[in-house]
């Protein structure tokens, strides 16, 4: 019994299902959403790779100050540009079943501009400058806040948060399981 009329075959929605934290269904849903970013290419192209700026079209991203740095994130080739299976993950690290640690894990590597594994004061006034958009805080008050934010979190006094204390301080925010979600 196959799945006629689907772009996938059974084994291949079993595996990505294995692979994600999606059901076969929106494993197909999410393919939708991929191919209504760009249909002519994905039709022509299956195993194609949408470029950063498409991606960026999908409105929950368009929105999302850091929507730059999660493309280069989630693309197996940290281009930004985007496979259908690198665009999976990125939604399913996104969907509500994701648990609270992969969510942390991907935080953390998107806010780590500089992809050295941890977060230093450059990476930390990257964050702030995101979130704060157009408001540009005078260098005097961001400075104060990077320290106050390594006064705070950094617990072995080196400068920079590794992963470890950034997860300690996610772990005081239960929010942010709710901020870290794109629905399918």
């Amino acid at each position: 019994m196959g799945n006629q009329g689907s772009v996938f075959d059974d084994r291949q929605l079993e595996e990505y299902q294995e692979l994600t934290y999606f059901t076969k269904k929106e494993i197909l849903h999410v393919y939708k959403k991929f191919r209504q970013l760009n249909p002519s290419f994905v039709d022509a192209n299956r195993d194609g790779r949408l470029d950063m700026d498409v991606i960026m079209s999908l409105p929950e991203l368009k929105a999302n100050p850091f929507n730059e740095r999660i493309c280069k994130v989630f693309s197996s080739t940290s281009s930004g540009d985007m496979s259908f299976e690198d665009f999976l993950d990125m939604m399913s690290v996104f969907s509500e079943a994701a648990p609270k640690h992969v969510k942390v894990e991907y935080a953390f590597r998107i806010y780590d501009f500089d992809d050295d594994d941890v977060l230093s004061r450059g990476d930390l006034k990257n964050v702030v400058n995101h979130l704060t958009g157009n408001e540009v805080l005078e260098a005097d008050d961001l400075e104060q806040l990077i320290s106050n934010i390594l006064e705070e979190a950094d617990l072995d006094n080196d400068g920079a948060l590794s992963f470890a204390e950034f997860e300690h301080v996610i772990s005081k925010a239960p929010d942010f399981v709710n901020s870290f979600r794109i629905r399918v």
